[in-house]
């Protein structure tokens, strides 16, 4: 006896997946954050950071309750990356020179828009599929969650201390950080140990946007040479 075909899902019921309403928790977290980000440092520091976490719960669920999507995993990148820009632009406006957190900026999102884009190219599932890179830090960091996870906490982390630290919008920003790393404390501890994690997060995203944009230019050589 045939087999009944399955009913065809239909689009409310993906938007209703857990993982996505868990998304849908994050963007508001995010809202309210940055509404009070200036009246409330700690509440602001607390909502931004827990929605941060959901990014991890939110993938969790995917797999758990089987219910991985496309438009799961583009919320899931739209979110993280519009909340680390909108407070990198708040960094940009406490602290001197503001350039700084503004090319961090606009390096985190033109490396991950290239890095979606490569992989429609290449026909991947994931972004995170890069066993075939060369390079060992690359296939490092999206090989291994532990250290993932590792560089991408501590940049929030850095940030969020730094926007912690800000008593005024003149603070110059070698300045801070010189002033707190010499003190022995548990934030001086924790910008240190960011640190580490940031600069390697900010190499991976320049490998990421060099290596996503030759696929681009090697995708045009090839559509040439078949014509």
């Amino acid at each position: 006896m045939a087999k009944k075909p399955r009913p065809r899902l239909s689009k409310l019921s993906v938007y209703l997946y857990i993982p996505n309403i868990i998304g849908y928790i994050r963007v508001l977290l995010n809202c309210i954050a940055f509404y009070i980000c200036f009246t409330n440092k700690i509440l602001f520091s607390i909502l931004y950071f827990f929605s941060f976490v959901c990014d991890a719960v939110d993938g969790w669920a995917a797999r758990k309750f089987n219910q991985v999507s496309t438009f799961g995993a583009v919320l899931d990148m739209v979110t993280d990356r519009i909340s680390t820009a909108c407070l990198l632009v708040v960094l940009s406006q406490v602290y001197r020179p503001g350039m700084v957190f503004l090319s961090l900026m606009a390096l985190d999102i033109a490396s991950h828009w290239l890095q979606m884009y490569s992989t429609f190219l290449l026909g991947k599932a994931s972004h995170k599929d890069v066993k075939d890179s060369t390079n060992w830090l690359f296939k490092a960091y999206y090989g291994n969650r532990m250290f993932m996870a590792y560089c991408c906490v501590s940049c929030e982390v850095l940030y969020l201390i730094l926007f912690y630290l800000a008593e005024n919008q003149t603070e110059k920003l070698m300045d801070v950080l010189a002033t707190n790393l010499r003190k022995a404390s548990i934030l001086s501890f924790l910008i240190a140990a960011s640190l580490f994690g940031w600069v390697i997060k900010q190499v991976i995203n320049v490998i990421q946007m060099k290596t996503a944009a030759d696929v681009c230019v090697l995708n045009d050589i090839d559509k040439k040479q078949k014509h």
